[in-house]
């Protein structure tokens, strides 16, 4: 299956037991929900997924455990994000082996690469594997831009195809667009901002809240892609004071919490991590169980070709 970098691409969190093991049968439960829900591919191991805590062992069982129940509906995708290059290259081998059918990349990790080291980077991956990339462009939060011309220096490789674009710039959508036409294909990472960059011609979206409201992110996706923007953004300012819980330091407790409370999912996180506290746990708590007492009826959304 080639991976189609076009519609909704949960980035799943990663589930844990109490006794910090992974939560396979839990997983599993946000996985069919997810799938039930028409998400176009799923995302593992990213921020949302803890990849900075997670084990090479625990990512190939989740990989293969995705693989096999999702038994090629949608494709599997592995975030990579490394401090070396080597390492890297290693885990873009690992990752087809498992079963992946593409890669996420965030720049080197811990180290905020220039402009040249950068794009050797991302080429040397590239060369490496033949699985599909999307380039993670989050320069807020990892201090590293993916600039237009470091794209530019990029496109010669094939399986470069897509970046998931998190600048929190809506007007790079039209950049992008401007200087690559649909060569490089564009997916929201800010949920926030989701809707206003699929209206300037976003292909997709890589999703946070989509791990405890599904349906709602797929609806929203579909029905703007076909225009029918006045019913997408009805769901949307229902959903905005969740999609905000996407743009905090403590994404992950606030998502897990989410899941938990929209039933398909636990709050548990992998130390340093904590769960939610005291007025904090709380407030969240309140945002959430506020949206799911009004939770918008939604349209025959999945009859939509978006």
């Amino acid at each position: 299956m080639n991976t189609i970098w076009k519609g909704v691409f949960p980035a799943l969190t990663t589930k844990f037991t109490e006794k910090d093991e992974l939560d396979l049968p839990g997983f599993e439960k946000n996985l069919i929900a997810q799938l039930e829900a028409g998400v176009d591919g799923i995302i593992l191991g990213g921020t949302l997924g803890e990849s900075s805590v997670l084990t090479l062992g625990e990512k190939e069982i989740l990989v293969k455990f995705a693989v096999e129940k999702i038994n090629g509906q949608i494709p599997v995708v592995l975030n990579i994000a490394e401090g070396s290059t080597r390492e890297a290259v290693s885990q873009a081998a690992l990752a087809m082996q498992w079963g992946a059918r593409g890669l996420m990349l965030l720049p080197p990790m811990r180290y905020k690469s220039d402009h040249r080291e950068t794009v050797e980077y991302f080429r040397t991956i590239a060369r490496s594997t033949d699985l599909p990339i999307i380039i993670y462009n989050n320069p807020i939060d990892y201090k590293v831009e993916v600039t237009l011309n470091m794209f530019e220096e990029l496109i010669d490789y094939k399986n470069i195809q897509a970046v998931k674009e998190s600048t929190r710039d809506v007007s790079n959508v039209t950049r992008m667009i401007n200087r690559f036409g649909d060569r490089i294909k564009i997916l929201c990472g800010v949920d926030t901002i989701a809707i206003e960059e699929l209206v300037m011609g976003a292909d997709g979206w890589v999703a946070g809240l989509v791990c405890a409201f599904p349906r709602e992110t797929v609806a929203i996706y579909r029905l703007a892609k076909a225009g029918r923007i006045s019913e997408a953004l009805a769901i949307h300012r229902w959903f905005l004071p969740l999609l905000e819980l996407d743009i905090h330091p403590k994404l992950v407790q606030y998502i897990k919490l989410a899941e938990s409370l929209a039933g398909i999912g636990t709050e548990n996180v992998r130390a340093p991590r904590l769960v939610l506290a005291g007025e904090e746990r709380t407030r969240v708590m309140s945002i959430v169980k506020d949206a799911i007492a009004c939770r918008p009826l939604l349209p025959d959304y999945l009859s939509i070709k978006a």
